[in-house]
Formats: structure tokens, C-alpha cells, sequence
């Protein structure tokens, strides 16, 4: 959905729950309203959770450990979490 899909969802929610006073039978506006505003709600954590988990680079590295006589006795993982690229800074 993304960002800018689920603000407005948000904002179109608000607007029928707040602001619209209209009888249709068999249909309440207000609802209608806070649906759409769940729903932006919970498409902008998704969105959110999504692009925030693809920041991270998970690097995985393997060292071996030989003996002295060239026997690979065992291998130790190392897994780390890249920092993400820092913000830009803009007029600097």
C-alpha cells in the first residue's frame, strides 16, 4: 500500500467519521470512516515494519579454526547487523 496510500486512507476516515453527517439507509458513514482509518492505520505499520527490516544487512562470515597439522577442527559463524547509511545532511 505504502506511505502515502495509508495517510490517505487515515485522512479519508477521519473526514467520514468527523466531519460528514449523512443518512444512508442501511449504511453508517461513521463506520465506514473508522474501517478506513484501521485499516490506513494498520497498512502504515506494515509499510513501516517492511522497509525498516530491509534496512538491516545481516552478514554472515565463517572462519575456520586448523590445527597445527592443517585439520580443520571447527568453524566459528559470526553473524552481524550492518549499521544503516546515516541520514543525509542536507546544507552541510
Amino acid at each position: 500500500m505504502g506511505i502515502g496510500g495509508s495517510i490517505f486512507l487515515l485522512a479519508l476516515g477521519a473526514i467520514l467519521a468527523f466531519a460528514v453527517n449523512a443518512d444512508i439507509s442501511g449504511l453508517d458513514i461513521n463506520v465506514v470512516g473508522y474501517v478506513l482509518m484501521l485499516a490506513g492505520l494498520v497498512g502504515l505499520i506494515i509499510t513501516v515494519w517492511y522497509w525498516n527490516s530491509r534496512r538491516r544487512t545481516v552478514v554472515r562470515e565463517r572462519t575456520p579454526i586448523v590445527r597445527g597439522d592443517g585439520r580443520v577442527v571447527d568453524e566459528v559463524h559470526t553473524v552481524r547487523r550492518e549499521d544503516p547509511p546515516p541520514p543525509p545532511t542536507y546544507g552541510a
